[in-house]
């Protein structure tokens, strides 16, 4: 066991004997903004069933001017009932990735995809532990997302264009 910090490159040598690939670095993760309601504790702590859940899910990555880029995971969950609001999450989780050898064309499909993947298990157990110490027992835990099939699905939408105006 050394002391010794690594060089800064070592993550992204390759192995003797293996080609260099593209990849992804994470420096940083982060909580940007986060707020728990739970608007009619401790009424909403009793209910009977299983409340509608509404999940928002939204990934936005923007480069700086350092070469890196930052990329935010928004996630948003509302639980109801027909006489109440049980509560409300909102996050916005973000991470700070440095990319390697990632030809142009990839590196969107990589911050829209593999970043948000990679930060999703902790943005989950961040929204569990804020609806455990709201009160709910289990915690609320978000199902595994399909960020290549939200991404996939954005880009039909662009290549749809824009809604035709309506004809009068």
């Amino acid at each position: 066991m050394t002391d010794a910090a690594p060089p800064a490159d070592a993550a992204t040598t390759p192995v003797q004997g293996e080609p260099a690939g593209p990849g992804f670095r994470i420096l940083a993760q982060y909580v940007r903004d986060l707020s728990f309601e739970n608007p009619k504790a401790p009424d909403s702590l009793r209910i009977e069933g299983k409340p509608a859940i509404d999940l928002g899910v939204e990934m936005n990555a923007q480069g700086r001017k350092d070469g890196l880029f930052e990329v935010e995971l928004r996630l948003t969950v509302k639980a109801s009932t027909d006489a109440m609001t049980v509560f409300n999450v909102e996050l916005l989780y973000g991470g700070l990735f440095a990319l390697s050898g990632v030809a142009e064309q990839d590196i969107e499909p990589l911050l829209l995809i593999e970043c948000p993947r990679y930060l999703f298990p902790f943005a989950r157990e961040i929204i569990a532990g804020a609806t455990s110490d709201g009160g709910f027992y289990p915690p609320f835990m978000l199902d595994p997302i399909d960020f290549a099939g939200i991404y996939m699905a954005r880009q039909q939408q662009i290549a749809r264009g824009p809604a035709e105006p309506a004809q009068v």
